[in-house]
């Protein structure tokens, strides 16, 4: 893997860093062009991208913290670290705050998501990009597949994150230890080819004329969908009925995609298609 890119005398271009500086221009990119399409006004776009980076880096930083409450306990410092960022902490921050400013704009906040479903899908497709080549721990199971990866420059050892499986550990490791130069699912990689599949869907989707809020709720649907199934082969701990954390939050967000679809669907009240 290559967390490091290149330099540029005394700065060192981090390969996380720069994929999520891409997702986030990307996403704003298509956020403008979907409000432009939209009839809705293009000046507010920038502070709803603004907002996201904001509450999304802190969410998703206070999650990973949550998580890792022990670490934390024992080096604090890892609060103000560039890695560690959980998605659904910045994705539920990001959101609340984008609430509260729609409504002091008094513009409706179920047009603003519409608007930034297919950037979200493409902005996370791009940034898990950053995850695979920095290797920063988003780790699938071993495989014998021939496009297993190997980790092992990766910025979080394989081997620690194999530290919570005994029955990988039993399996594969050596001495107790999982070795890091064992080929792994590249589980990034999925969500990352997923992330764009979804984005191609919901731009097509767009098109049509259907009630507003309703491709905000498929979106729900498709990002809690591929999460979900991807989690089968990642490396996380697993919570209640073998399912982790991640997998419980996403059955919640697409239980509350279908519910929305389907009360939006039964409104009656249809938005014109976008051109």
């Amino acid at each position: 893997m290559y967390p490091e890119l290149f330099n540029i005398g005394p700065f060192t271009v981090y390969s996380y860093g720069l994929m999520l500086g891409v997702g986030f221009i990307v996403a704003s990119t298509v956020l403008g062009r979907e409000m432009k399409r939209k009839g809705m006004d293009l000046s507010m776009g920038n502070t709803i991208t603004l907002l996201a980076i904001v509450f999304g880096v802190i969410g998703s930083k206070l999650l990973y913290v949550v998580e890792n409450w022990s670490t934390f306990t024992e080096m604090p410092s890892i609060l103000f670290s560039p890695g560690g960022l959980t998605w659904y902490g910045g994705f539920i921050l990001a959101t609340a705050a984008i609430w509260f400013y729609a409504r002091s704009k008094k513009v409706p906040f179920l047009d603003i998501c519409d608007a930034a479903a297919p950037a979200l899908m493409i902005g996370y497709g791009i940034a898990r990009i950053g995850c695979h080549l920095a290797g920063d721990g988003d780790y699938g199971m071993p495989t014998g597949l021939p496009w297993g990866t190997v980790y092992s420059n990766g910025t979080f050892p394989p081997s620690l994150a194999f530290r919570g499986f005994p029955e990988i550990v039993a399996q594969y490791g050596v001495n107790g230890v999982v070795p890091n130069d064992i080929p792994v699912h590249p589980a990034p990689l999925y969500e990352s080819l997923l992330g764009l599949a979804g984005f191609w869907a919901l731009l097509r989707l767009a098109k049509k004329a259907r009630p507003s809020g309703s491709l905000f709720m498929v979106y729900l649907i498709l990002a809690g969908a591929f999460r979900f199934s991807v989690e089968f082969i990642r490396l996380n701990p697993r919570f209640i009925l073998g399912l982790s954390e991640a997998q419980l939050i996403s059955a919640v967000m697409i239980i509350a995609g279908i519910i929305g679809y389907s009360k939006l669907s039964r409104s009656g009240t249809a938005a014109p298609p976008v051109t």
